[in-house]
């Protein structure tokens, strides 16, 4: 049970990909009768196990998960649709006096919960996003966004130009309602006391684990799995298969690259999103708990969280 001390918890695991969040996210959570909620937006696809590192079904039978598998790949799961989600799961969670413990790197994804985002009850202009979609095609990714970073030079730190869906909705939102996008992130109250820990680790060793996973990826059948998808007819058009790796992959099936490009690809545009991660996940962020992945036990957080906020968690 949840003592009498701690009203709302939320404890968030963050970090950049790769850094060992998920190990240490299994251990903390069977510590304190913790239950995860996913905030990686990759993990919400069925079928797109292996190239996103989704926790394996052994590691879900540890610690209860959420917001993993829970749509297909041609689905849309917005940003206002996974607020209202984990919303939603903490109050479950609270009222099994259990704890929820928000894991991932997607940082747009967790500001949103941390921050409080009231975001804009925008419904899609279906004609609008149509007629972006088709530039996009025509012209290129670089220079759909290209056009957004001029009309919101601010999307520059949150919007990837290769997630054409993302920039997409962005310049749909600036064109109906006028405003900048980065500007409609308004807040609003955020019912938990929140304690956030960050994972870290020396870059330089950072992207040798990155390398040997996606390595290992190829050696666990990522290309079947991709296959496979195509298969069942999600193609390059599916905003999911955009994701890194999917796409490289689905490059080197169709004979646009060799397997050793898709590889080198898929290592340098996964560096390239840590050092996007860097700008969510600041080591200078003073609400933000740092620790070093090399170091770090159940029992230092523990510590930590007694001293600073008081709260005595339960032992499961």
């Amino acid at each position: 049970m949840l003592p009498s001390n701690i009203t709302k918890p939320l404890i968030v695991i963050l970090g950049p990909t790769g850094v060992g969040k998920t190990e240490f996210s299994l251990r903390f959570a069977e510590h304190i009768n913790g239950e995860i909620i996913s905030a990686d937006s990759r993990l919400f696809y069925r079928g797109m196990d292996i190239g996103t590192a989704k926790p394996t079904e052994k590691e879900m039978e540890r610690v209860v998960h959420h917001l993993i598998d829970v749509c297909n790949p041609d689905e849309n799961w917005s940003l206002a649709l996974y607020q209202e989600a984990v919303n939603n799961i903490v109050c479950e969670i609270h009222n099994r006096t259990h704890v929820p413990i928000l894991v991932g790197g997607t940082g747009q994804y967790i500001k949103a919960i941390v921050d409080g985002w009231d975001l804009p009850a925008q419904e899609p202009d279906d004609h609008l996003r149509e007629i972006l979609e088709e530039i996009a095609k025509e012209k290129g990714k670089q220079a759909i966004y290209k056009i957004l970073t001029r009309m919101d030079p601010q999307t520059l730190t949150y919007v990837e130009y290769q997630n054409t869906r993302r920039v997409v909705r962005a310049l749909e939102v600036i064109m109906r309602t006028g405003k900048p996008f980065s500007d409609l992130r308004q807040t609003r109250f955020v019912p938990y006391q929140i304690f956030q820990i960050g994972i870290k680790r020396d870059r330089k060793t950072l992207y040798e684990r990155i390398d040997q996973r996606i390595e290992h990826m190829f050696v666990d059948g990522f290309v079947e799995e991709v296959k496979a998808l195509i298969d069942q007819g999600y193609g390059k058009q599916v905003p999911a298969l955009s994701a890194i790796g999917y796409r490289e992959v689905s490059a080197y099936l169709a004979g646009e690259i060799s397997m050793e490009e898709a590889l080198t690809l898929m290592k340098r545009y996964t560096r390239q999103y840590v050092r996007r991660q860097a700008n969510w996940f600041k080591e200078t962020d003073p609400s933000i708990h740092w620790f070093d992945a090399e170091k770090i036990t159940t029992k230092m957080v523990m510590e930590v969280i007694g001293e600073e906020k008081n709260w005595i968690l339960p032992k499961k």
